[in-house]
């Protein structure tokens, strides 16, 4: 097994659920401080931050090092050409990468200040992402001229990315005995034209540089009813909207509220704004020609946004697979690791 392969299965086999991230940060940076001196290293809770600013340009690396909870798939495997174990994609793999990229000597002594930047809970609510706190405490980090999140992108260099809201849509009605409905009005069936036009919308495509994201809206939970006997008086529905990053909050909550027309009542329950793209930075390129990667929108929400809007260009690039995280088959494939380190390392050291 190669020394990165093993880290790898090192990280996996640390248990870091959100919220119990504290042993794996303190291994990692106890690993990292054979390296950096504990100067160059700040731990802020059981979020990391290792490298100096010396005034060369800045580009920093970020990872989160929780996981969601374990479905029977605790410890690393290596079967074939692929690990398997929880984190293994969402994002382990990223981040043994940046371990690796901050052990290299070439990398150290080339021409960037290389960050990284470790963090914890980015798998729970939004509120208590622990990269807020590290920008708010590390501001010197909003110095880069570039950011890059691995998360898994299956090795697609990804610009910006979607915003997200969540909104109670609700229908109100009358409620009645169920033997005697048409003395009442049920919210629940008052619901259907509405959930049929959703379940029948396409998802609207907006090109950005380029980039194609589809603004998209998602039924994704609904509560209504208090009891077998009883015509339920209101049907909540939750309206997951993901907008591209050309709509603000507020454009994006006006669209919002233009589809939900019909409802009784709309209340916005959480909002993030998307992630811009990095149209003309120069490192951008850079980094695209040294991966030879493809170029995509992010569908999804990552802390590109977090990063953006406080004025750090970003973009989403990682060994792992999307559509293998939070699965309980999650796994990598090894060589996807080792492009990903090779095409990093030879950008970092490069101008």
């Amino acid at each position: 097994m190669k020394d990165l392969h093993r880290t790898l299965a090192q990280l996996v086999d640390i248990p870091s659920v959100t919220g119990n991230e504290g042993r794996l940060c303190t291994a990692v940076a106890s690993r990292l401080l054979e390296t950096w001196s504990i100067e160059a290293a700040t731990r802020v809770g059981n979020s990391l931050v290792v490298g100096r600013s010396t005034g060369r340009p800045m580009i920093s690396l970020y990872g989160h090092i929780d996981t969601v909870p374990v479905q029977g798939n605790a410890t690393a495997r290596v079967d074939g050409d692929r690990m398997y174990g929880l984190g293994t994609t969402d994002m382990k793999a990223g981040v043994a990468v940046m371990i690796h990229l901050l052990e290299s000597q070439p990398v150290i002594e080339g021409p960037y200040d290389v960050i990284g930047v470790f963090y914890d809970k980015e798998e729970g609510p939004s509120a208590d992402n622990g990269l807020e706190e590290v920008l708010d405490r590390v501001p010197w980090l909003t110095e880069s001229q570039l950011a890059i999140v691995l998360e898994p992108t299956d090795l697609r260099l990804e610009l910006g990315c979607n915003g997200m809201m969540n909104a109670d849509v609700v229908f109100t009605g009358q409620a009645a005995h169920s033997a005697r409905p048409w003395l009442g009005e049920n919210a629940v069936t008052k619901a259907g034209a509405w959930l049929d036009q959703i379940h029948h919308r396409q998802p609207q495509p907006v090109v950005v540089d380029g980039l194609e994201f589809r603004e998209v809206y998602s039924v994704t939970r609904a509560t209504g009813g208090i009891a077998n006997n009883v015509i339920p008086a209101e049907f909540v529905i939750n309206l997951n909207h993901r907008f591209p990053p050309v709509y603000g909050l507020d454009e994006a909550e006006q669209r919002l509220r233009q589809v939900a027309a019909d409802a009784d009542r709309v209340t916005i329950r959480d909002r993030a704004a998307g992630g811009t793209v990095p149209v003309g930075n120069p490192h951008v390129d850079r980094l695209g020609a040294a991966l030879g990667a493809e170029r995509a929108a992010k569908q999804g929400w990552t802390d590109v946004a977090r990063l953006t809007t406080r004025g750090v260009a970003a973009v989403n690039y990682g060994p792992g697979d999307p559509s293998l995280a939070h699965r309980p088959d999650e796994s990598v494939a090894l060589a996807n690791v080792d492009i990903a380190y090779a095409g990093l390392a030879d950008f970092l050291t490069r101008t």
